[in-house]
């Protein structure tokens, strides 16, 4: 659905706002805010040991520490596998032989066009890590059941690591 009128108010290094005036199935003529994100890719990484990998990561934005999966920004012309296996390498240190596609995540699509697609990696092995000196990270291997577990229960509160964790178990145990 492309707007009416859209105005722009911001736009930055990675996302913009505008304000889009769109007529809705129901033939209401809204104004909506819309934060624009290029979106991004992470990845259930698993290795032989049956152990996933998560990131402690501080996020001055949820004013402390998350655990998130590997995962980054879309860059300009960059499929979304692409984007999974360059940040699993910068991010944990290592690489996948094997990747499936776990579909794709709406992390808040009342305002956000954002969209996250996972993807399970498995047959890992070590890679160069690359991290930015923006990023404050600290790679754990944590057995994969429990990292579900973890999920389940609202300890991992990063929406697209809980949903990824979720659909990599579903996949993994129905065999698919």
């Amino acid at each position: 659905m492309k707007p009416e009128k859209q105005t722009t108010h911001f736009r930055g290094r990675i996302i913009s706002l505008t304000t889009d005036e769109v007529r809705l199935p129901n033939g209401h003529l809204a104004s909506l805010e819309v934060v624009h994100h290029p979106g991004g890719a992470a990845a259930v990484a698993i290795d032989a040991q049956e152990r996933v990998c998560l990131l402690k990561q501080y996020r001055y934005v949820a004013d402390g520490w998350l655990w998130e999966l590997p995962a980054g920004k879309l860059e300009p012309d960059e499929p979304p596998l692409a984007t999974a296996q360059r940040e699993l390498i910068e991010e944990a240190g290592v690489s996948a032989r094997q990747w499936s596609p776990l579909g794709s995540y709406l992390s808040s699509p009342g305002i956000f066009t954002e969209v996250l697609h996972l993807f399970l990696a498995t047959d890992v092995q070590p890679a160069a890590a690359a991290h930015e000196q923006a990023e404050v990270i600290e790679v754990h291997w944590v057995p994969f059941l429990e990292a579900c577990e973890r999920a389940e229960r609202g300890e991992i509160r990063d929406g697209k690591t809980a949903m990824g964790l979720i659909r990599a178990r579903y996949v993994r145990s129905h065999g698919i």
